[in-house]
Order: structure tokens, then C-alpha cells, then sequence
């Protein structure tokens, strides 16, 4: 065989002894071949350096086996968890997953919506529901099952896996309420769509218990770190001294939020209450440990992948269905101002 040409599905074929549709087969769905079968085709393969073509599958059966997914940071530990759900999800399949970050950015998050169509994927999992208009419309026009995670709302594309931050930070309000802070504030950062809705909901609470009239709220654009939480608290403090509460919208900042507080002498939870939104694990490893909104990554990605899986496998997971995984308030000492509440998950 002349060493310079590509080795095609037919030569592995003729090496391992059965028919090119087997070996197909074997490739697609290995448990619809026999042990013999594949053991002679895994060797074949691995004899002769034979890489499947991707775009030569898609145009026989009219889709690759790339899982895209688009998310916004692969920095972001939230995110992290997210693909590991997602890399959970996809064991004993022969989906693979191509992975785009679009940097907060709606124009790259469109450019990769189309690149990813353009390679017929199984499936696309994006994070969000604040798409511009031309990539919903690709979204909507894919020929593939599409999941928005992060977040459910009114009018999914096609499928959604996430919850409600406007109703996980509104509950985090109502706590440092109900714990006896009576000027609580808001800390931002990144403020994408997600962080938003976090602000509407804490703003949402303070109206309805008549606070807020001084806008407690400090966000800014920058990526968020513990080293900003410092900064925005305080400017916060610069601004508004009677703060008594603040509620971040990351565990960041809130951690930034602590060391901060400490610099000051400023007694937590006595004088000052803190939550986070998130509940990474240093949450519980700061002292005091910290109040925080639980938030289920990992299950959003491995969830992605099962509603893909269960579409392609013919199994009934219809257009417009969202599954509502909620959120977790887990108190800790950091807001235990109100002694006599109780200390337990909400």
C-alpha cells in the first residue's frame, strides 16, 4: 500500500476480515458487533493508523458525532464544572465534544454558531438565553438538538437545563433580611445577562421591603477575583458606610468581600453580613465560613447531555421543554446574625 495515501474504512476492512459496513458499524455503535468482530477491527485500526473522516460520516449519515459547546470562559470555575458534567454525560457514547469560548462576546458566540453548524454536529449546548437575533435564528434553524444552559426561561430555542438567578438571589435577600440586616447591598462583576438577573432579583426584594432607596449597588464590567471584591467593597463603603450586608454576585467576591472586611476590623456577621452565589468549596473553607447560593454545574452539563442523547435516540424530549434544577440557599456563619433563626437550607 502506498504509504503517502490516506487509509480509508475499506482498507480497515480488508485487514480485520469483514465488510466496510461492519466496520462502520463497529465505529458508530460497538455493542452491534460481535467481540470477535471488533477485536480484529480495533487491531486493524491501530495497524494501520486509520483516522475516521468526519466530513465523509456526516454526509452518509448526515451528522458528525461533535457535541458543540459554547460557553464563555473556560477560566470561570463555574464553566469548569459545567464540562465536567458534560464530559460525564457523554461516557459509553461516541459523542465527542468541540468546545468554543466567546469571551462575553455576542458577535464570536454567533461565528461560532456557525461553524459549528456548518460541521453537522449531534448536538449544541449554549450557555444562556440572550443570544442576538441572527444567532437565535441559526439556533433555531439548526437540524440538530439544541440546549441553553445556565438558566431557564419564558421562550427556550429548543431545550434548557439551569434555573432561575433572578429567584436564587432574590432568596439570598430575603435571608440577610430575615437574619436582621437592614442595609443590605448588591456587588457586580462581569455583568452578563446571568449576573443581571441576580441584580434584578436582589433589587426586586429590597422593594418590597420598602429598602433600597440609596441604590446599594456597586457592578462593574471587569472579570471578576477575589482581588476586585476588595476594591468594590471598598468603594462601597466609600460610598454607602451604613452598609451592614452585602449580597455578590460570585463567591469571588465575596470572599474578596471578607478579607476586606478583616482589613477594616469590621466584625462578620455582627457588623457586616456576606453572601456569595455559586457555593464553590472555599465558601465553606473561608473563615467565618460563608453563606452562598448552591448552584448545580456539574448536573447542568451531564443533564445537556442526556436531553442530546435522548433526542438522537429517538426518545421524546420536545421543543420548548426546560428542566428547573433550582438553587440551594446554604446559611453559614457569615450571615448568623439572627441567632434564633434556623440554620438550615432553604
Amino acid at each position: 500500500m502506498n504509504k503517502t495515501s490516506r487509509i480509508t474504512l475499506s482498507d480497515v476492512a480488508l485487514a480485520a476480515n469483514v465488510s466496510p459496513i461492519t466496520v462502520s458499524r463497529a465505529l458508530r455503535d460497538p455493542s452491534k458487533v460481535s467481540p470477535l468482530a471488533r477485536d480484529r477491527i480495533d487491531r486493524a485500526i491501530r495497524e494501520l493508523g486509520y483516522v475516521p473522516n468526519p466530513a465523509a460520516r456526516a454526509l452518509a449519515s448526515g451528522r458528525t458525532d461533535i457535541v458543540g459547546v459554547i460557553i464563555p470562559s473556560v477560566s470561570n470555575n463555574v464553566f469548569a464544572d459545567v464540562m465536567r458534567g458534560i464530559d460525564e454525560g457523554l461516557q459509553g457514547s461516541p459523542l465527542i465534544v468541540q468546545l468554543g469560548t466567546t469571551r462575553y462576546s455576542p458577535l464570536t458566540e454567533e461565528q461560532l454558531i456557525r461553524v459549528f453548524l456548518s460541521q453537522r454536529p449531534a448536538g449544541l449546548i449554549v450557555a444562556g438565553h440572550d443570544q442576538s437575533p441572527a444567532a437565535r435564528a441559526l439556533l433555531a434553524g439548526a437540524e440538530c438538538p439544541v440546549v441553553q444552559i445556565m438558566e431557564v426561561g419564558p421562550d427556550p430555542i429548543d431545550l434548557a437545563v439551569g434555573l432561575s438567578h433572578f429567584d436564587g438571589a432574590r432568596a439570598a435577600a430575603e435571608h440577610l433580611l430575615a437574619q436582621g440586616y437592614r442595609a443590605p447591598a448588591f456587588l457586580g462583576a462581569q455583568m452578563d445577562p446571568r449576573s443581571q438577573r441576580r441584580l434584578a432579583g436582589f433589587r426586586a426584594c429590597l422593594e418590597a421591603a420598602g429598602l433600597g432607596g440609596d441604590d446599594p449597588v456597586v457592578t462593574t464590567p471587569e472579570p471578576s477575583s477575589v482581588s476586585l471584591g476588595c476594591r468594590l467593597f471598598a468603594d462601597l463603603m466609600a460610598r454607602l458606610p451604613q452598609t451592614d450586608a452585602v449580597l455578590c454576585n460570585n463567591d469571588d467576591l465575596a470572599l474578596g468581600v471578607l478579607f476586606e472586611a478583616r482589613r477594616r476590623n469590621i466584625t462578620v456577621p455582627t457588623r457586616l453580613g456576606i453572601c456569595g452565589f455559586n457555593d464553590h468549596e472555599m465558601m465553606s473553607a473561608a473563615e467565618p465560613p460563608i453563606t452562598s447560593v448552591a448552584t448545580d454545574r456539574r448536573a447542568m452539563g451531564a443533564q445537556a447531555i442526556r436531553l442530546i442523547r435522548a433526542r438522537l435516540a429517538g426518545q421524546d424530549a420536545p421543543r420548548g421543554h426546560a428542566v428547573d434544577l433550582g438553587f440551594q440557599l446554604i446559611p453559614r456563619a457569615s450571615t448568623r446574625r439572627n441567632r434564633s433563626s434556623a440554620d438550615r437550607p432553604t
